[in-house]
């Protein structure tokens, strides 16, 4: 609700909330465990800043069992009905949002508009967001912004003339408001456990009035006349008026702040709708002196990328130090560390095929995990067709053996890594529990753990299943090309296929 709202009128408009969820969940619905409204207490949002008691705002929690409890129910439908149903509430602003686990984080659109003059950051703010809603981009939830420039404020103008001549000093006008409203510590009392503070302070019914504040005896020794003391009422050197001013000022990097957000509705690719938004934004004419930055997920979700690709390139040379050491060659190496990239080509192309959505974070975790695994692979083969020819085998004899005998293990080895991920990947959950108790498993799909574990697995699976193929064909073939270059350049004669010496089993 707007600044200034009362506790009673928030908690009024939070019933109607309240009533309108009940009637899309129900009142006795199976897969909810609880619904639970706050009101100034416990009411700001869990990813913002503010933590503060805040007698404007409501919040009600609408808290689902595990997923396993569901019957295969979807709470996203839960979550567009009860959106839809939010609408046409006069005055209040509403913002409805799945919980976010994890540390807290901006949300999906954060606008930041910063610079120094606050006037002009206000009517840059309020433009953009008109010029937002009016290009009704898909995807928006709604854009809202924090800046706050409607808070009341009650004004006491002292007559700075009026109280030299009384003998009075601002210091002692502005002491004896705040000792009337919020009291001064007099004394404590004392227990055998704790001490507490006691304050002299008005009447509640006498520091909210307007009036009687103003009839307040400001009580002072004057000098002028030998130290006489005396009693001016406040109203003599001071008038009241009533006027709004900011409810608070940001600032980042020294520059005051102004932040647009927005939440991103369900179905809609975030990416895509951020990119679009971000075209707008850039288009919008702002002053010299203000700028506008797009940050929030995707600003985090470039950092962590960033980080990752820096820890796929140290991996990258921490491979190639060893496979240089262990073949003593540059060539080898080349053409092991060529399965990382047949691997990520297999890993775009399965999450592309089956419409899937990539993370950042796990994709690249699982990219770095994958080249472990398909790296291994290479190695196989290389060193056998190596062993092959100090046994004697020609190249194409012992790139040929090698490739036959190290078929099965490399497969095998695959396929045991694939199918030990899928359950991971389709989130197959098992309660061992009563599985020796009642003899019954319970088997179900899905669940929280595969938004997290989900991407990382398939990763892995469509990764290692494009490359293992690969491996077996491209490798040797690679293999022969750079043995024949390699004796084509020192213009020596290569042994193809004579095979001087049997293997040896």
């Amino acid at each position: 609700m707007p600044i200034g709202t009362t506790t009673e009128y928030t908690d009024s408009i939070t019933r109607i909330v309240e009533d309108r969820v009940y009637k899309i969940v129900g009142e006795k619905n199976d897969i909810v465990e609880s619904i639970i409204s706050n009101v100034g207490v416990g009411a700001t949002d869990p990813n913002g800043g503010d933590r503060g008691v805040l007698p404007n705002k409501g919040k009600v929690t609408v808290a689902f069992v595990e997923f396993s409890k569901r019957h295969g129910l979807s709470t996203s439908a839960y979550l567009e009905k009860i959106r839809s149903a939010m609408k046409g509430i006069p005055g209040a602003e509403i913002t409805v949002d799945k919980e976010a686990n994890g540390p807290p984080t901006d949300k999906p659109i954060n606008i930041e508009i910063s610079g120094d003059d606050f006037t002009q950051l206000s009517l840059a703010s309020k433009g953009l967001k008109r010029y937002l809603d009016s290009l009704q981009i898909p995807g928006v939830e709604e854009l809202k912004s924090d800046l706050q420039l409607n808070t009341p404020e009650v004004v006491v103008d002292i007559n700075r003339e009026r109280a030299n001549r009384e003998g009075i000093s601002t210091g002692q006008i502005g002491n004896e408001i705040r000792d009337a409203i919020y009291g001064k510590e007099v004394s404590k009392f004392k227990d055998p456990n704790d001490e507490y503070p006691i304050q002299l302070r008005y009447q509640e019914d006498q520091r909210n009035n307007i009036d009687a504040l103003m009839n307040l005896k400001i009580t002072y020794r004057d000098m002028a006349m030998n130290g006489a003391i005396r009693q001016v009422p406040l109203s003599s050197v001071a008038t009241v008026h009533y006027a709004n001013t900011f409810g608070g000022i940001r600032r980042k990097n020294q520059k005051r702040l102004v932040t647009v957000y927005s939440n991103i509705l369900t179905g809609y690719n975030p990416n895509e709708v951020v990119a679009k938004v971000k075209a707008a934004a850039v288009d919008f004419k702002v002053p010299d002196s203000v700028t506008i930055n797009l940050t929030g997920e995707q600003e985090q979700q470039k950092e962590t990328g960033t980080f990752l690709g820096y820890a796929g390139l140290v991996a990258l040379m921490l491979i190639v130090l060893i496979l240089v050491l262990q073949f003593n060659s540059i060539s080898k190496p080349i053409i092991i560390l060529t399965e990382i990239f047949f691997s990520i080509i297999g890993v775009l192309l399965g999450f592309s095929i089956f419409k899937m959505d990539m993370s950042i974070v796990m994709t690249g975790i699982g990219i770095v995990a994958l080249a472990g695994i398909v790296v291994r692979n290479g190695i196989l083969l290389i060193e056998f067709t190596e062993l092959m020819r100090a046994q004697g085998y020609g190249v194409k004899d012992a790139v040929i053996e090698a490739g036959r005998t190290r078929m099965t293990p490399v497969l095998l080895t695959a396929t045991a890594t694939i199918l030990g991920l899928v359950p991971l990947a389709v989130g197959m959950n098992i309660d061992f529990v009563t599985l020796f108790t009642e003899l019954n498993p319970h088997i179900w799909f899905g669940g929280d753990s595969v938004a997290f574990w989900g991407p990382l697995s398939w990763t892995i699976i469509f990764g290692l299943g494009f490359a293992t193929f690969l491996t077996l064909i491209l490798v040797p073939v690679m293999y022969l090309l750079s043995e024949k270059l390699k004796a084509r350049i020192k213009k020596q004669p290569l042994a193809v296929t004579e095979s001087k010496i049997p293997l040896v089993e």
